[in-house]
């Protein structure tokens, strides 16, 4: 069966225009639609200014950054953003010591909370795929230590995770065959374990983005296809994002732990890119847009009545950023807040159906900023290999 077209919907079924005015109203209102604040770029604006944007200008309540830049901290204080740091992949061995994730604290979290208001902080970013052995061994022993100083600094509220690829996983296009890969499984099991004691979100990357050709075009892009049936679970994917998360999601079954949950990590797509047929802004435009709308609506298959926290990669293009040309091109604004594309993420454009409009490039303004860092994403073609 071709696993990139879905069936028409049956009739009867389509909502008024007035009435889904107001759906996408309310959504939009209780949602929980984040955004990747990545900064490897000379031309990005000050933090102040990006917390002020996204607070009055956006549908956006959460970000997530790479690293624990003290400037964005500050900056987005009494602004009630939900805030995702990150401690640096590198710190995994000193965070097991108990002294050291003490001062890590003191040092991240103390100076800015609660006027900032931290609500998670992932250890490291996709150690499983980047990660040495030490990073590796001591990813867990880590979460437990930091969880153990941000209690007893009485921060008990801020939850404990860290971001996954997909490359941990195999057979990753049909769920109900989704399995984690044997080599993770010492690391998985007491990290699914740490997840369910602490009431934390098990978070993952998943990009169909990477997994894009001609012949799935719209099962990527959440257009209309015949779809795709699991007969192992007996249900229907119309889109490839659905069937990553139930792909996850078995296989946490499978180890015991499908009652957690997901939080989405990253996900996104590349507005311009060298030559290839996954980057481009028409695709950029019906990826993101239509996941907007997705991610607040029905959840997937296996999970219908879950809402998944879910992070757009990225903010802004960012100009310094290495590899290819697509790295620096999947933010959803140019750095003077102009969007790249309209996608019904500013509250100007609540329309009854987000107006995906291109707009051009404005011309760079530099503010002198030394960038940080955000990760590229050409590695994530690992998750689509045998």
């Amino acid at each position: 069966m071709a696993w990139y077209t879905r069936k028409a919907p049956p009739a009867g079924r389509l909502i008024p225009a007035a009435a889904l005015l107001l759906l996408l109203l309310h959504l939009s209102a209780a949602s929980a639609i984040g955004v990747n604040y990545g900064t490897l770029g000379d031309n990005l604006p000050p933090p102040a200014q990006v917390a002020n944007f996204i607070k009055t200008q956006t549908i956006i309540d959460r970000v997530k950054i790479f690293d624990t830049n003290p400037d964005i901290l500050r900056g987005f204080a009494n602004s009630g953003i939900a805030m995702t740091i990150t401690a640096a992949n590198g710190d995994i061995p000193a965070l097991t010591q108990i002294g050291y994730a003490r001062q890590w604290v003191a040092t991240n979290i103390a100076p800015f909370y609660p006027q900032t208001n931290i609500i998670r902080v992932l250890v490291g970013n996709e150690i499983l795929h980047w990660g040495d052995e030490s990073q590796v061994s001591n990813l867990v022993p880590a979460m437990r230590t930091l969880r153990d100083a941000l209690n007893q600094a009485g921060y008990g509220a801020i939850q404990v995770s860290t971001a996954h690829s997909l490359g941990f996983i195999e057979n990753a296009d049909i769920p109900s065959m989704c399995r984690f890969r044997p080599m993770y499984e010492r690391v998985l099991r007491p990290l699914l374990q740490f997840h369910r004691e602490t009431k934390s979100p098990f978070m993952v990357n998943p990009y169909p983005y990477f997994g894009y050709s001609p012949e799935k075009a719209n099962y990527c892009l959440f257009k209309p296809n015949r779809g795709v049936y699991d007969r192992g679970t007996r249900k229907m994917y119309t889109n490839m994002f659905d069937s990553l998360l139930d792909a996850v999601h078995i296989a946490m079954r499978v180890y015991g732990y499908g009652e957690l949950g997901i939080v989405v990590g990253e996900t996104g797509w590349a507005s311009q890119g060298d030559a290839g047929l996954a980057p481009g802004m028409d695709n950029a435009i019906a990826y993101n847009g239509n996941l907007l709308r997705h991610v607040q609506s029905t959840g997937t298959p296996l999970m219908p009545n879950r809402r998944f926290e879910t992070y757009i990669f990225a903010l802004f293009n960012e100009n310094q950023k290495p590899g290819p040309l697509a790295e620096k091109n999947f933010g959803l604004f140019w750095p003077n807040f102009s969007p790249v594309y309209k996608i019904g993420i500013l509250r100007s454009e609540q329309h009854p159906k987000p107006i995906a409009q291109k707009i051009p490039a404005p011309p760079p303004f530099k503010t002198g900023r030394s960038p940080p860092r955000s990760l590229p994403k050409w590695h994530f073609l690992l998750f689509f290999l045998p």
